[in-house]
């Protein structure tokens, strides 16, 4: 019979927010290694510290605490008449996972890694640690002044004491005084309605699978309704934008910065991570394809795919600062590198968006516009300047891939006070005729 090998490892593949790396299961068949979370989290100093031949005080404790989790895992084993993963999975995972809702979280979080899909995946790990901290009365965020060291000891202290939640004990009085927690401790309506819808994928998920009665869900119309942030859209005028265009930068950095904010604007406000992954491919004489990284694993049964119409603006931009020669595989910017990890990726492409925000937020304050401008105001004022010019809300929906046109609607900022007035005069017209 070939063995299965087992070992407690840290895993240093992706970082967590707080600098550490998570403890997992992992098991070796046939050449095959698959990973299993525990609620444990340290930084590779402290993981040395466990594996010593004597360790002390609490790395002790660890000690014992992982090996316990191994011999578990060899138990479940021995007692398979034949090994497979799905047969340890069933003994090992899946009693824990339907009586407990942060279980379920750590096996999604696991998924989406695995699918490259490192962004959501932080998004659930930051939703699961919120529930716990509210759970044991203890926010974990917020600590002004708290150094990383005691931010990430605070964690680690969650995670020890924490206890299984079950779906039953997700009530509508327990969401209800989980959204009035958070607020009480700083975090905003769009922060719980993020971290709660999370938790209703884990919990439709469960009863999905069969592991949950769907009469104890707790979301829904006369229950408990996520709330949604909606929050003011300061999308630019064409006077401001006009002043962007005009600007003569004064570094590199700043130039680079606003071609890049322009090309965003001019390319139906395509954000930084699809402006990083567009290659030569999808440029032909007069447009630009590309489908949305944030869509296209949610919308396979209707992907779309966005046009946009290339321009004089554009052209010059891509010439400026795209790649050389442009080959067809290649990125159009040098954002890139072929063959990165998810992680590294999303590094890049955050490093990318701070750096362009840092600098269009001077371009901006050099030419006296005082809103708070980033990547993201490119492209509210790319669809708002449409709905001013008159475009059909169908056509705004669409160069913006939208699915639906609520969601449309959401991006379209308000109209400028001056046009207001006009459409205000224009109520009392009749003061001016009867005269």
């Amino acid at each position: 019979m070939i063995p299965v090998l087992t070992s407690v490892m840290l895993d240093t593949r992706r970082a967590l927010k707080d600098g550490s790396f998570p403890v997992r299961l992992r098991l070796t068949f046939q050449r095959q290694r698959k990973y299993y979370n525990t609620s444990y989290s340290l930084s590779e100093a402290e993981f040395f510290k466990v594996q010593a031949e004597k360790p002390k005080g609490k790395y002790k404790e660890l000690q014992i605490a992982f090996q316990a989790i191994e011999q578990k895992a060899i138990g479940i084993i021995r007692n398979l008449e034949t090994f497979t993963f799905e047969q340890f999975e069933k003994k090992y995972l899946n009693t824990a996972v339907k009586n407990d809702v942060f279980t379920a979280f750590e096996q999604q979080v696991t998924r989406l890694v695995e699918e490259g899909r490192v962004g959501t995946a932080s998004s659930y790990e930051s939703a699961s640690l919120s529930l716990l901290s509210f759970i044991q009365k203890e926010p974990l965020t917020r600590n002004k002044g708290l150094s990383r060291a005691k931010a990430t000891e605070k964690r680690e202290n969650l995670l020890k004491k924490r206890k299984p939640l079950a779906y039953a004990a997700i009530t509508v009085d327990f969401l209800m005084g989980y959204e009035k927690w958070m607020l009480q401790h700083g975090h905003s309506i769009t922060t719980i309605g993020i971290y709660l819808r999370a938790l209703r994928a884990i919990y439709n998920n469960a009863i999905a699978a069969g592991e949950v009665n769907a009469d104890l869900y707790p979301f829904g119309k006369r229950k408990y309704q996520i709330p949604s942030g909606r929050n003011v859209k300061k999308a630019l005028t064409l006077a401001d934008i006009e002043k962007i265009f005009s600007y003569k930068p004064a570094t590199e950095n700043e130039g680079r910065a606003r071609d890049l904010w322009i090309f965003s604007y001019l390319c139906n406000g395509i954000n930084v991570k699809d402006i990083a992954r567009l290659k030569y491919k999808q440029l032909d004489q007069e447009r630009i394809t590309f489908v949305r990284a944030k869509t296209e694993r949610t919308s396979r049964q209707n992907i779309k795919v966005i046009t946009a119409m290339r321009t004089q603006e554009i052209d010059e931009i891509i010439e400026r600062w795209g790649n050389k020669p442009a080959y067809s595989e290649d990125y159009v910017f040098p954002l890139l590198e072929p063959g990165l990890s998810a992680e590294r990726e999303r590094a890049k492409i955050q490093h990318a968006t701070k750096t362009i925000n840092k600098y269009i937020k001077r371009v901006a304050s050099a030419v006296g516009i005082e809103k708070n401008i980033s990547t993201y105001t490119a492209r509210h004022s790319f669809s708002t300047v449409l709905k001013r010019a008159g475009a059909p809300i169908e056509l705004i929906s669409e160069s913006l891939g939208h699915s639906n046109l609520k969601t449309t609607e959401s991006y379209l900022d308000s109209f400028e006070n001056d046009v207001k007035k006009q459409y205000a005069a224009r109520l009392t017209a009749f003061n001016m005729i009867s005269e």
